[in-house]
């Protein structure tokens, strides 16, 4: 489960709020590497930016996007490209979003809704890809399932137990200080609207009153700090029940050691020949099971199409395969999952999860090497703790180095998050890093992407950077299918923008380092570049570097 509630500094203001209230194929540039002259941005995002910053231009807009619609608007152009299956490994997704339908994988030798295998692939009606979680959809962290089921040997079953003792209380604690700060900023929030006499008011019409009350200066003195955390106070209220939800599903099912989740598939999760299991559906369960709708409309949303967002890919087939649940994704699912997406035409799979316990890790190890075998690239999100994954305890599932110092493939890229502030601040908080664990960074805060019922909205991790390199991936193999899985992993890496400049990792000012020494490329994905390069390694006229660095 790769996935973070993003807003937790709300939690540092509980004392203080209760104090107070209770075409042509030619390429005409060259790349640009080197961007330690970039001036810093100064103003605030537009609107616009904020819903595109992740395909804007570093040297032209001072953000750092991976120019994807300079790549468009100076290389591609009207130029023809091969499709590319790219499946997203994922939570499902809304089949019928009115920016997804139309980019959709149909596995046209199966009949749908007959209860037959109709292309024998052992697959049932699988259509638009597989869902492996049948009707489940709230499930435990791994490490609690171990102690559940007595899995592990006794080192690791200690270090989970330990590991529950510190989370479980720290999740109800949270969920109560999140229910109690919604409950004082909506008492604010009442009393401020009854004053003004408006349903809406902006934070200079809440800076118009004159309180008259101790009460009313305590709920101007809270919407006041509210208002540094969303443009309106009806934004912060919907991120409060966002974490309310959050830390509730982590009391109730995540870190609930009783709670067995899997019940309703049937098969037993730890015993990978107990198939087949699941269905042919791959959507999305319930409208909160948004992850896997929002991570393929960032890889392949219709472009141009008058609605919603434009994907980073065009030319894109999206294979729907449901196996991460509202909790952490079990071994055997990922691992069939990725052999499903092989054996069914996939050539980029995009994973959007991580765990850091994963007791059958052989499995998705041996799915691994298979893709690589079939010259299939994976993409893997980094991981939302803003950990340093060279600290051996900061593991982060699954990897291409079984926990050593070397890769045993080449055929996946790990992938950091960006924010869309270039400087000390443009690597996300929340963000995973490594000199060798992490291979390059993307936009991954507060992007814009579909939503279930054809809706769309902001959404931050590891989880949005991900499907930017898949994106980008998908159109080196669109127009350069030629290159391998490998050749594409190290375009995108060598291609990247390079930089020296000072950056805060974790959101902590003491744990400041340089842009380079948090990755193995120590760049930023860039999708003009890696087009570039790609035509060049195609055609012959340069060879990619022996390494990575």
């Amino acid at each position: 489960m790769n996935r973070t509630y993003n807003k937790l500094s709300f939690l540092s203001l509980s004392a203080s709020i209760f104090l107070m209230g209770c075409g042509s194929t030619a390429l005409v540039s060259t790349p640009v590497d080197n961007i330690d002259s970039v001036p810093l941005k100064v103003a605030e995002l537009t609107d616009a930016e904020k819903k595109n910053w992740g395909h804007l231009d570093l040297i032209k807009d001072t953000i750092p996007g991976m120019s994807v619609d300079k790549a468009y608007d100076e290389i591609i152009k009207n130029k023809k490209g091969k499709t590319v299956v790219v499946a997203v490994l994922d939570s499902g997704m809304d089949l019928e979003h009115e920016d997804l339908k139309g980019v959709l994988w149909t596995n046209s030798d199966e009949i749908p809704n007959n209860g037959k295998d109709d292309d024998g692939n052992g697959y049932v009606d699988d259509i638009h890809g597989y869902n492996f979680l049948g009707k489940s959809y709230n499930e435990q962290l791994e490490y609690v399932r171990m102690l559940r089921l007595n899995i592990g040997d006794a080192s690791e079953r200690a270090e989970a137990r330990l590991l529950l003792d510190k989370e479980y209380p720290e999740a109800v604690q949270n969920k109560q200080q999140y229910e109690q700060i919604f409950q004082v900023v909506k008492g604010a929030d009442e009393l401020v609207k009854s004053e003004l006499g408006k349903e809406a008011y902006t934070k200079k019409d809440l800076l118009s009153i004159e309180p008259k009350t101790a009460q009313m200066e305590q709920s101007v003195a809270v919407l006041t700090q509210m208002f540094t955390y969303g443009d309106s106070i009806p934004e912060v209220l919907e991120e409060l029940k966002e974490g309310i939800t959050y830390f509730t599903d982590q009391a109730n099912y995540n870190l609930n050691k009783d709670f067995n989740g899997r019940e309703p598939v049937g098969d037993d999760p730890y015993d990978i020949t107990d198939v087949p299991y699941g269905n042919g559906n791959p959507k999305n369960m319930v409208e909160t099971e948004s992850h896997g709708t929002h991570v393929a409309g960032i890889i392949a949303a219709q472009r141009n199409n008058g609605v919603g967002i434009n994907g980073v890919a065009k030319n894109v087939e999206i294979m729907s395969i449901r196996a991460v649940p509202n909790g952490d994704e079990y071994d055997k699912d990922i691992a069939l999952g990725i052999r499903y997406a092989v054996d069914n035409g996939a050539s980029i799979i995009n994973c959007s999860f991580g765990k850091s316990f994963s007791p059958k890790a052989e499995w998705v190890y041996d799915a691994i090497k298979y893709a690589a075998s079939k010259d299939v690239l994976i993409v893997h999100a980094a991981g939302n703790d803003g950990e340093d994954l060279e600290v051996p305890e900061n593991r982060n599932y699954p990897n291409d180095d079984m926990d050593s110092d070397s890769e045993f493939v080449d055929n996946l890229i790990t992938v950091g998050a960006l924010s869309s502030s270039y400087g000390s601040e443009m690597v996300a908080s929340f963000s995973n890093y490594g000199k060798q664990r992490v291979d390059v960074f993307a936009p991954g805060d507060a992007i814009y992407s579909t939503m279930p019922n054809s809706e769309y909205e902001f959404q931050g991790g590891t989880s949005m950077a991900a499907p930017a390199v898949a994106g980008v991936a998908a159109l080196v193999r669109s127009y350069y299918p030629d290159l391998s899985a490998s050749q594409v992993k190290n375009i995108i890496m060598q291609s990247g923008l390079r930089t020296k400049t000072s950056v805060i990792v974790a959101g902590d000012e003491t744990k400041a380092t340089t842009f380079d020494k948090i990755s193995k490329s120590g760049k930023m994905v860039n999708a003009y570049n890696a087009l570039i390069l790609a035509d060049n390694i195609s055609n012959g006229k340069m060879t990619l570097e022996s390494n990575s660095k």
